[in-house]
This record gives structure tokens, C-alpha cells and sequence, in this order.
């Protein structure tokens, strides 16, 4: 007998995301291969994580995702602002432009360029989807898998772990 899909499963899914309005935003249902994952791991959202709980192979739902199940509301916060003498002579700025900023850590967060001044441009560093209701389309392939030995640990899989890999062998 076939078992629910619970936390710790690695299964596989096949699903459309789309905004309120319609409009999708992702989706591996025409041609594409089923997403795998371990629910709970952290590696998909957490209302899509959810959502999965106690489907069979075969199931299908759709479900609306709140923001703070999805990518979080918007957040006035993480609209920045920087001076225009920091951009690069040579990169021409344009609205809806995608740019990564970097931080004194070395991290790199992308932005969309959301106005440009004289002095200064202001850089939206949101999810694309932050603040939006999701509705998804599920169905569930494969339970039972076995989880791949690097999902999740950031390194190339290709390659295998380099520097800075930790918990992989």
C-alpha cells in the first residue's frame, strides 16, 4: 500500500504557479521534468511544502499560498537607494533592469532597478514575488525517492563539493 507523502520524503511533482490574476510564473506541467525535493528541507517554500502533506502518488490539488507562507510581504526596507557616482561608467542603468549588489561579505543579492534620479538610483532588493498570493497546480509523481547526495549544500553537482562545501563528502 501506498504511504501519504510526509516531512523527510524526497518525491517529485509536477506543477503550475500562477499569480492572482492568472498570469504563470512557473511551471514544469509541458515538457518539463517533475521537480524533486525532500519535503521540510527547506529547498521550496514553505506553503508549497505544506500543500504536498498527505498526497498519494497520482494526487492532484491546486492551492492558494499566502504571502507569508510564499516569499514573504514586501518590505519597504529593502528598497535601497545608492549614489550614482557607485554605478560603473559603463553599465546603463534602465528601469526593470536586474543588477546584483554585493556585500562587504562577498554575498550577491539581486535588485531590479525601480527609478533613476540625477544623484541617486533606488533598487528594489525584494523576491519578484514578495507580497503576491500564489495558487499552484500539484500533482504528485514519485514518492519514495532517494535524495540526491548535494541537494541543498550549494555546491556544483557536476563537479562534486569544492571549497566552502560543508556538510558534503
Amino acid at each position: 500500500m501506498m504511504e501519504a507523502v510526509k516531512t523527510g520524503d524526497t518525491i517529485s511533482v509536477i506543477y503550475t504557479g500562477r499569480l492572482k490574476d492568472g498570469e504563470v510564473f512557473d511551471s514544469n506541467a509541458t515538457g518539463g521534468a517533475p521537480l524533486k525535493f525532500t519535503v521540510g528541507a527547506g529547498q521550496l517554500i514553505k506553503g508549497f511544502d505544506q500543500a504536498v502533506l498527505g498526497m498519494l502518488p497520482g494526487d492532484k490539488k491546486t492551492v492558494t499560498i499566502p504571502p507569508a507562507e510564499g516569499y514573504g510581504e514586501h518590505q519597504q526596507e529593502h528598497i535601497v537607494s545608492l549614489p550614482k557616482a557607485n554605478v560603473p561608467a559603463e553599465m546603463n542603468l534602465e528601469l526593470g533592469m536586474q543588477v546584483q549588489l554585493s556585500s562587504s561579505t562577498g554575498h550577491t543579492l539581486p535588485a531590479v532597478v525601480v527609478e533613476i534620479g540625477d544623484d541617486a538610483v533606488r533598487l528594489d532588493a525584494n523576491h519578484p514575488l514578495a507580497g503576491k498570493t500564489l495558487e499552484f497546480d500539484i500533482e504528485i509523481k514519485e514518492t519514495g525517492l532517494t535524495p540526491d547526495p548535494h541537494q541543498g549544500c550549494g555546491c556544483d553537482t557536476v563537479q562534486g563539493c569544492g571549497e566552502g562545501c560543508s556538510g558534503c563528502d
